[in-house]
């Protein structure tokens, strides 16, 4: 049976970080293709309306791959706001109200992952996990045990073909291209191996620091930020065995036999 498609989109962190660098302008490019026409529900607990809501997601998108301001237009027009704390499940039934006759909902977690849990627990109470899919960003737990838990609670609200663990970082064009400069070039193919590389160095070099972000340091670290996923994602498309497929289970595969 075919999976239903998304008719709303509600992501948690709307005032955060990701949402400012990678949400509101990956959101732009889809009104601008013309695969956003669902209402866009952004959910924080920051003392804001609509209008700021807004203004922030323009700010957002001129400063990170410029404004097009018929795309911003549809954008802007499906854009939603709750404003509410994750622990008071009147803020679930807020958002329950703002997804209308909405039945498929796509829930992103672009929140410090220590509120994961509650989320998923408060969108299960409230109905809003019904027919729904829930993104899972990272660090996804803090260890094998924290892990775990996160995992019983997801499963406790979601079938596992509705829930996605995901890392951003793999978004990025340079990232994905790292399979086909390997695999698909005739002159690199035959050598990238052991017998022929001694070491590999990999530099994240980043213009920012860690402001916005303090909070979510304290608690994660640049351990669990970068290294053990973004990182270690990169080093396993450079050291993995070619794929069976270009699907993601395929690839993932493959990284499994590497890490």
């Amino acid at each position: 049976m075919d999976t239903p498609q998304a008719d709303a989109l509600v992501f948690f962190g709307a005032t955060g970080d990701l949402a400012y660098k990678k949400i509101f302008p990956a959101l732009q490019a889809m009104a601008r293709r013309g695969h956003l026409n669902v209402p866009v529900v952004g959910v924080a607990k920051a003392s804001w309306d609509l209008d700021r809501l807004r203004a922030r997601a323009r700010d957002s998108v001129a400063e990170h791959g410029g404004l097009d301001p018929a795309a911003f237009d549809r954008l802007a027009g499906l854009l939603r706001y709750v404003d509410g704390d994750y622990h008071d499940p009147a803020t679930f039934r807020a958002i329950r109200k703002e997804l209308g006759s909405a039945q498929h909902p796509a829930h992103y977690l672009a929140i410090p992952p220590a509120l994961f849990g509650v989320v998923v627990e408060q969108l299960g109470k409230a109905g809003c996990a019904r027919g729904a899919r829930v993104i899972i960003e990272k660090p996804f737990g803090r260890d094998l045990a924290s892990a775990q838990a996160l995992n019983r609670i997801l499963l406790g609200n979601f079938e596992e073909s509705a829930i996605f663990r995901i890392d951003h970082y793999l978004g990025k064009d340079p990232v994905q291209n790292l399979l086909f400069f390997r695999f698909s070039n005739s002159i690199l193919e035959p050598i990238w191996n052991r017998n022929h590389v001694e070491s590999v160095q990999i530099t994240m070099a980043e213009s920012f620091g860690v402001q916005g972000r303090g909070s979510f340091y304290e608690e994660a670290g640049a351990i669990r930020d970068v290294v053990q996923n973004h990182l270690l994602q990169v080093l396993a498309n450079l050291t993995m065995e070619p794929p069976a497929g270009t699907d993601s289970d395929s690839v993932r595969n493959e990284k499994v036999k590497v890490l």
